[in-house]
């Protein structure tokens, strides 16, 4: 195996293997929209959100696999405004760049409120009522994953790890707690509010289930600290829309089954909608006990680590560029963490968090979602034109039609946003153009940082040893993930078998 030389100054350190690649990846999404507006959607759909979660996945699996080729032949930290400077020009990676850190930084925001939710439910559920505010109880969480992640990769990846596989832990033994309580006629039952449901109600429902889905490829964005990034950014881009996909139907199932019809449309407007489905149904004490701690310690846990750590990496790589001011990518001597990023960021999310409204936030950060995906989309393609000799590990099937496709598809999923949200996109957007021009006039371009990949370990090969064992793990992910996903699909089908 070539050996890495030392992290040239301004560069990050390469530590995460595929597993920390996968769980930061879904680590970033699997919490605020499942437990909270993803969950909704029970209340519009009802057993027949199974389909809306289906085609969620659907559009998310090519541009995962477009993000799977770009992420492995620049692997650097900033993934889709990396790709969009390269593809399509500074000023559209620059508004890839601002978009994906305000959707992060509105996750961040709306994960801290569904973790103060699920927080205070467990104190509900042992008769007792925490008098604390939620937005308080939220910035203080954030605050605190705040400070972990300027503490260093390795700590923020044992967290993420730690987080994400209690919650899997957790998650098991709730399913076989609720196993009695699940009742299968519901399933065949169609809930009277299902008669309001047009197809374009159906198309909106599924953009709220995919934001359940987007910042599946966040893994890229920290693509400077994934070690043997050629061979573990695809394998984790492979299987994270899949991950994604298992938890969300799996819990979907469970929360379908355990609500009584007759409650089941108070769900649409639910603060934590499986709390309170328990509730509806009489399911209290040591179950509900359980739920809360696995999602606010699990779920919540692992996408406020996430996405606090993801964030700061755009906004690092920005400054490095001289896209935005250059405070911005001061690193720790000590950590290597760009920590005024983290920390500003942590500040970001603090006053998001103010508003204490998560369909606000839900929103703001879709419409971000959405249109850094389509920027993205489009570099993956102008890339692969531009540069068609540069060297790729994995490259995508189909390009030339389905980046088109998927980019249409994006677009037309922007159209089901709330009109206060998308305005403050806009406005958004507009900001970052201005900073982008005062900074360009102050920097210029010759500031910009380049990055030795061969120095920073990105061409490295594993050694016979440990690619035997990386291959071992993959291929075990694979399958329980494959398993799972089957699953999954089965449960939803079984009621129509056996009732």
């Amino acid at each position: 195996m070539a050996e890495a030389l030392a992290p040239q100054k301004g560069q990050l350190k390469r530590t995460f293997g595929m597993r920390e690649a996968v769980t930061v990846a879904a680590g970033s999404v699997i919490g605020v929209g499942l437990f909270t507006t993803g969950s909704n959607v029970v209340g519009d759909l009802g057993p027949f959100v199974i389909f809306a979660t289906l085609l969620a996945l659907a559009v998310s699996v090519y541009p995962s696999l477009l993000y799977a080729e770009m992420g492995a032949e620049l692997p650097y930290a900033g993934g889709t405004y990396q790709f969009a400077s390269m593809g399509i020009g500074r000023w559209a990676g620059v508004l890839a760049g601002w978009n994906f850190i305000i959707s992060l930084v509105s996750v961040t925001g709306g994960e801290a409120l569904a973790f103060s939710y699920y927080f205070k439910t467990i104190f509900l559920a042992l008769g007792i009522d925490l008098p604390i505010d939620d937005a308080v109880l939220a910035a203080l969480v954030v605050a605190g994953f705040t400070i972990v992640n300027v503490f260093g990769v390795g700590l923020s990846g044992r967290v993420q790890n730690a987080s994400m596989f209690f919650f899997w832990g957790v998650a098991l033994i709730w399913f076989l707690t609720m196993i009695p309580n699940v009742s299968l006629p519901t399933f065949i039952t169609t809930p009277d509010f299902i008669s309001q449901t047009t197809p374009l109600s159906f198309f909106a429902a599924m953009c709220m289930i995919w934001w359940c889905f987007a910042g599946f490829e966040s893994a890229v964005s920290m693509g400077e600290e994934i070690k043997y990034p050629h061979i573990n950014i695809p394998r984790a881009m492979f299987l994270t829309p899949f991950v994604v996909f298992a938890v969300n139907a799996l819990f979907q199932w469970f929360l379908v089954g355990i609500t009584p019809v007759d409650a089941m449309g108070a769900l649409s407007d639910a603060d934590a909608p499986f709390a309170e489905a328990m509730i509806s149904a009489g399911i209290m004490g040591f179950p509900l006990v359980l739920l809360c701690i696995g999602i606010a310690f699990g779920g919540d846990f692992s996408t406020l680590n996430a996405s606090t750590a993801t964030t700061g990496r755009y906004l690092f790589v920005m400054a490095r560029d001289g896209a935005v001011p250059k405070v911005f990518a001061k690193t720790s001597e000590r950590f290597s963490t760009p920590y005024v990023a983290v920390l500003t960021l942590g500040a970001l999310s603090i006053l998001l968090i103010l508003t204490n409204s998560l369909d606000y936030i839900a929103n703001l950060s879709l419409f971000a979602d959405l249109f850094y995906y389509v920027i993205g989309i489009i570099a993956a393609l102008c890339l692969r034109q531009r540069f068609p000799q540069m060297k790729r590990a994995y490259r995508a099937p189909g390009i030339k039609f389905g980046a088109p496709v998927s980019a249409v598809i994006y677009v037309l999923m922007m159209t089901q946003l709330e009109p206060d949200a998308f305005t403050t996109g806009i406005v958004w957007c507009a900001i970052a153009l201005v900073v982008y021009a005062i900074c360009r006039k102050a920097y210029g371009t010759s500031g910009a940082f380049t990055l030795d990949l061969a120095a920073s370990g990105a061409d490295d090969e594993p050694g016979p040893e440990e690619r035997a064992k990386m291959d071992r793990e993959y291929r075990l992910w694979k399958i329980v993930v494959g398993a799972a996903c089957i699953v999954a699909v089965v449960l939803f089908a079984f009621p129509y078998l056996v009732v």
